[in-house]
């Protein structure tokens, strides 16, 4: 059954602001889920669904907010709950970055990107403080940072006609949100290099062949609570001291990483081939990026300028 985000009980997450409270509880409260973040229990798990059907999940700060309010709750409920499982309504998993969150950034300052995009990561990584194992449901699409919040998690069970990739070089942006950080411990260093290095998708077989998925099922939701029951039934503090040990062991220099990728990132903002990446990826019909932004290094700047 549907739980409401807004309990009393909110653990180490960040008290949300009194405007996304009203959201929140417009949403649990009318008999539509128009809430951003759905959480379920089904016994021992908890099911945390990012819930845009609509834009295929796509990720805006809102829904970082409450996926974070979510991950509060969760944590200080685990008297109760002894894993979660995160997955997204309707057709995707995440197609990652919202559109308008996307254009906004190409008008800030790559000052003030840094700065948003460490916040932006920190919104949806939280799940990794969750102190239960935590498995993705790879239901559909997962691209860019929606792959990436799937490789924070502990486990991935995805669809068999699931598409995967890390896709931002495509776009003209350096990889985020932890990506150069996980995907090369999930599927190894080289495997890592050539999905971010081309932005290819890839499907469900060559994900599990390659280690990005533990396993394929049809129904990956219903697979994923399945594990995740029988890791409740194990001895809780047993369960939750190894998650710990193997994520502190994962997480080594995770933080420089994620500066690391916001700072780039802020440089990719503020470049002609990231608008180029936007104007390619929102034209209709679809159109290939040509992108220009080949520079040398030598003392000297260029003699031609940048396209605006």
């Amino acid at each position: 059954a549907m739980r409401p985000l807004l309990s009393s009980r909110l653990g180490p997450a960040r008290r949300p602001s009194s405007s996304l409270q009203r959201r929140l509880a417009r949403g649990l409260c009318s008999g539509v889920d128009t809430a951003p973040v759905l959480v379920e229990r089904r016994g021992k798990v908890a099911v945390l669904r990012l819930n845009r059907p609509a834009s295929l999940n796509a990720m805006t700060a809102e829904m970082g907010d409450a996926f974070a309010e979510a991950v509060g709750q969760l944590s200080a409920d685990t008297d109760e709950v002894g894993t979660v499982v995160v997955t997204g309504a309707g057709t995707a998993f995440s197609a990652g970055g919202d559109m308008s969150f996307l254009h906004a950034r190409g008008r800030d300052s790559p000052w003030r990107n840094m700065q948003v995009m460490r916040r932006f990561y920190e919104r949806f990584l939280c799940v990794r403080k969750l102190p239960v194992p935590v498995i993705a449901a790879i239901n559909g699409p997962a691209v860019g940072a929606g792959l990436c919040l799937a490789l924070a998690c502990d486990v991935r069970v995805a669809s068999p006609a699931a598409k995967m990739g890390v896709t931002f070089v495509g776009l003209g942006l350096h990889p985020g949100m932890g990506c150069t950080h996980f995907l090369p411990q999930t599927v190894g260093p080289q495997v890592a290099a050539r999905m971010m290095l081309t932005g290819e998708m890839v499907g469900g077989a060559q994900a599990l062949r390659e280690g990005l998925v533990a396993a394929l099922e049809d129904d990956p939701e219903q697979a994923a609570v399945a594990l995740a029951s029988r890791m409740a039934e194990q001895a809780p503090i047993a369960v939750r001291t190894c998650v710990r040990s193997l994520r502190m062991a994962q997480d080594a220099a995770l933080d420089t990483a994620l500066w690391r990728e916001a700072d780039a990132q802020a440089h990719c903002y503020a470049g002609p081939d990231y608008r180029e990446g936007l104007r390619a990826l929102t034209a209709r019909p679809r159109q290939p990026a040509a992108f220009v932004q080949y520079e040398g290094c030598a003392d000297e700047p260029p003699t031609h300028a940048w396209p605006g």
